[in-house]
């Protein structure tokens, strides 16, 4: 069931702007300061390249085309459009466009008239000014508009239609006394009729003007990328193209501006794609005007129907001039003539948000993560909701299950139940994000969304439990699907806890989008649950997740799956105690015989043939080792090395290990990290690795003896459930702390029994910022962990900076500061400012990171720090550095 256009129909039915030609938008009126572009000083680049100024005797022929039709403008209208001079006429320098009453008998009860300048005058770009008094009364709908004039990307809407002006029904008196002013600018676009789309604003003119009492100019400004409202000069609606965001991978991730977009079928593959570019408002448009009387829109709002009393003498749209302009600047994109004034490009003022869709989601390459929507406590992003009954969905406690949400319905006008994550249902306290889940990935691992529930008072009638799912912002949905289709196939019984599990294949067969699930609903058959009270919990999208593969060839002793391993030279490489960081470490010892060392799952040298295979780990996934050499080769010119191989030999890559790091140096442990990126670049088979080697070249390394520690093969990215520890009582694996700009060296400091070993910083003279950053080739790929997950970290200032106003901060960026967010301590989910002495918890969602522009894909620095040049002084300590969830 679609239950908002159940509702629209019953509420306001032409609003739905289903319409073929223009309809109106938001019908609230501006609230705008007006600060007019002045229009006596135009752009010195408008250069007019067309106009009627209607100071001859007649409509010309040569530049106004008389449309002649009683279709009723797709839009139930109740006027035949005429050529009689009775309908257009120009008197005294105006062009009169006038409704009558049609004769009795005719087809539809008016008369009126549309004139249209295709093929006379066609325009890409420019400037499209009309000075007008617009008719009033219920019933009447004068437009100013233009349509495309060889639809090139599709019949309507696909090929777009621009609204310069509409208002319907003038000067009419609600019951409250309000009296209707608004004009309204205008574009629809997008998928085919009638799941077409649009979007504009309302506005009224100041101080109680009406439009109907004397002449206003009615202008837009269409550029590339860009179309602009003006009402007597003054800028009161923005509208764009949209923009697509992506990541460090070049991948699609959302949008920064939700505007306009097409969907067109591409010409040669002949394939429906979906544009977020100036398509469709790139092309040749031509001219309207009409004035048209009823239809879905002006019918169903104000005082409804249509005031025949207001038609009975004619009532007239005038017309001074309509004039088109050109920017010399740049005629190809009309760009460079911009009358814009402040808060023209903010949404909290002149900017329209369009319906432009979501891109679709990247392949899912980072492992598949679960969901829980309520498991005893609602999700930080989700809501428990009532579409349309009016009550408050609230958590109770249940002896069987502890909390648990409790849902009512109390009449039978029908409603909708359950969970949202969509914005536009979130009361205006609510603290979360909007965060549809992408559980596509899940598909591969028995996934399934999951409930229990227990009916304690059933509906007052019969009815069918349903559960219906909705992806995309009310887009692709399951429909209403009965719960005895879940596995358990069970209808609800009063009184008992049931569990209902609907497998994410079966939801997807049904048409729901699995990469944005949204809304979640259980519910009576719509209508039928009058009386019905039930408690839900244990609400989750789930899967089988496995373990992401990883393999530890040495940690404080040999795994026996990949022995520790001497090819030629006859020696047993053996464990020794090392330094208490390191503790048990595997020792290695060149004789005469070249040879090369290190780790064998092989049958044939003792190990149980069990090869590691990295290919779901491809792009995060690492071999790491630590070396300390404990005496050189007798060769000064030996180079130190690391060998893999895969498939007893059919694939190997050998590479120095200053290619990681530093070489190795007596009595010094160094850790070297090679990313199997890199390796299955340089041709290594990754699916089936059997041989790690560490060994000085080949003939080069009589007299070595080394020991390796802390060998193993795994993805960093992906320890923890896709979490990150940045830093506890150390910094983690690959990551330093780090002076940006100082010249200091961060220290690693002792501090109270709960912290243990913290990062301490110190600001000097120079000007820096100070955190933590990741080695090079490394970063962080928090996108598993958006919908909930957090940047946190613990601080305690020891020292202020001696500039009282400096501002303590937060910087995070993406590798090669591609992105970066930065904020006061105070906009953290805390809200508080450092106190000398204490340790306060600082947390940024990762949500509004995300939504500020960083990439968090590819996150490898994290900065904490007093305000660029004021921190002179400073001494401060950070534990606990995590990127997580909560």
């Amino acid at each position: 069931m679609n239950i908002e256009t159940t509702r629209i129909t019953r509420i306001l039915a032409a609003i739905s702007l289903v319409s073929l030609a223009g309809c109106g938008g938001d019908a609230a009126t501006t609230t705008t300061d007006i600060e007019k572009v002045n229009p006596t000083e135009p752009v010195s680049d408008w250069r007019m390249v067309w106009n009627d100024e209607f100071d001859s005797t007649s409509i010309d022929a040569n530049k106004w085309n008389f449309e002649l039709n009683c279709a009723g403008g797709g839009n139930n209208e109740k006027q035949c459009y005429t050529d009689s001079e009775q309908n257009a006429f120009i008197k005294d320098g105006v062009l009169n466009i006038v409704a009558l009453p049609a004769e009795e008998g005719a087809e539809k009860p008016y008369t009126s008239a549309r004139l249209n300048t295709r093929y006379n005058a066609d325009f890409t770009y420019g400037r499209f000014e009309m000075r007008a008094k617009l008719p009033a009364g219920q019933g009447s709908w004068p437009a100013f508009w233009m349509m495309p004039t060889d639809e090139e990307y599709g019949t309507w809407p696909r090929s777009g239609e621009i609204d310069i002006l509409e208002a319907v029904n003038l000067k009419t008196v609600a019951e409250d006394g309000t009296v209707e002013a608004n004009v309204y600018g205008t574009l629809h676009y997008g998928r085919e009729w009638p799941n077409n789309s649009s979007s504009g604003k309302a506005y009224a003119l100041p101080e109680g003007m009406n439009p109907a009492d004397d002449f206003h100019t009615y202008a837009i400004e269409w550029q590339e990328g860009e179309i602009r409202w003006y009402v007597d000069g003054y800028l009161y609606a923005t509208q764009r193209r949209s923009e697509i965001r992506y990541n460090s991978k070049d991948e699609a991730v959302g949008l920064k501006h939700k505007g306009w977009f097409a969907e067109y079928f591409e010409q040669g593959s002949g394939e429906l794609t979906t544009h977020w570019d100036n398509a469709p408002f790139d092309k040749d448009f031509y001219l309207i005007l009409n004035h048209a009387v009823g239809g879905d829109w002006p019918e169903n709002v104000n005082n409804l129907g249509i005031d025949e009393t207001a038609f009975a003498e004619g009532q007239s749209f005038e017309i001074d001039y309509v004039r088109v302009y050109e920017c010399a600047s740049d005629p190809a994109t009309g760009k460079g003539c911009e009358t814009v004034r402040p808060g023209y490009d903010s949404l909290d003022d002149a900017l329209v948000e369009g319906e432009a869709p979501l891109p679709p989601p990247p392949p899912s390459e980072a492992p598949a993560e679960n969901l829980d929507v309520f498991d005893g406590s609602l999700n930080a992003n989700w809501i428990a909701w009532d579409c349309c009954g009016g009550t408050t969905p609230e958590t109770i406690t249940d002896a069987d299950k502890g909390d648990v949400i409790k849902f009512n319905i109390n009449d039978n006008n029908g409603t909708v139940l359950g969970f949202s994550t969509r914005g536009g249902h979130f009361p205006d306290d609510f603290a979360g994000t909007s965060s549809p889940f992408d559980a596509s990935p899940l598909l591969e691992y028995n996934g399934r969304l999951t409930f229990d529930m227990k009916v304690v008072t059933p509906p007052t009638s019969d009815t069918t439990w349903l559960l219906k799912a909705e992806a995309g912002d009310g887009g692709p949905n399951t429909g209403d699907v009965a719960l005895t289709e879940s596995n358990e196939g069970l209808a609800p019984v009063t009184g008992q806890w049931q569990t209902y599990t609907f497998p994410l294949s079966m939801l997807q067969e049904k048409d729901l989008d699995l990469s944005a699930i949204d809304v979640l609903m259980v519910f009576p058959a719509w209508q039928t649950g009058e009386g019905a009270e039930y408690l839900i919990t244990n609400v989750a999208i789930e899967g089988d997740l496995p373990e992401p593969p990883q393999v530890d060839l040495f940690t404080d002793g040999q795994n026996l799956d990949w022995p520790m391993w001497d090819c030629c030279g006859g020696s047993t490489p053996t464990e020794v105690m090392d330094d208490a960081e390191h503790g048990l470490t595997a020792e290695f010892t060149i004789g005469e015989a070249p040879t090369v060392m290190g780790f064998n799952t092989r049958s044939s040298a003792g190990g149980s043939d069990t090869p590691f295979d990295a290919t779901s780990i491809l792009e995060n996934g690492v071999l790491q080792f630590d070396v300390k050499v404990m005496s050189n080769p007798n060769n000064p010119d030996a180079t130190w090395l690391m060998k893999i191989e895969s498939n007893e030999g059919d694939t190997a890559v050998e590479l120095p290990l200053t290619d990681a790091g530093d070489a190795p140096a007596v009595g010094e442990w160094k850790t070297y990290t090679f990313t199997f990126a890199d390796l299955a670049g340089a041709g290594l088979d990754v699916s089936a690795i059997d041989v790690v080697m560490i060994f000085p070249a080949w003939g080069t390394g009589e007299g070595a003896v080394y020991r390796v520690d802390n060998a193993k093969m795994y993805d960093p990215s992906a320890s923890a459930g896709d979490e990150i520890t940045i830093f506890q009582d150390t910094a983690a694996d690959m990551w330093s702390i780090w002076d940006c700009c100082g010249g200091s060296t961060p220290t690693e400091e002792t501090d109270d029994a709960d912290h243990g070993t913290v990062a301490e910083f110190v600001i000097g003279s120079a000007p820096t910022v100070m955190g933590f950053l990741a080695d090079d080739g490394i970063s962080f790929d928090a996108s598993a962990i958006l919908a909930n997950g957090v940047v946190q970290f613990e601080m305690k200032m020891v020292t202020p900076p001696n500039d009282p106003d400096s501002v303590w901060t937060f910087k995070i960026e993406s590798t090669g500061a591609a992105t970066a967010v930065e904020l006061p301590l105070a906009q953290s989910v805390e809200g508080e400012v450092p106190v000398i002495g204490q340790w306060q918890t600082y947390t940024f969602t990762l949500q509004s990171l995300f939504d500020a522009g960083l990439d968090i894909s590819d996150i490898n620095v994290l900065m904490m720090f007093p305000a660029w040049g004021t921190g002179e002084g400073a001494v401060y300590r950070i534990d606990n550095v995590v990127i997580a969830n909560p």
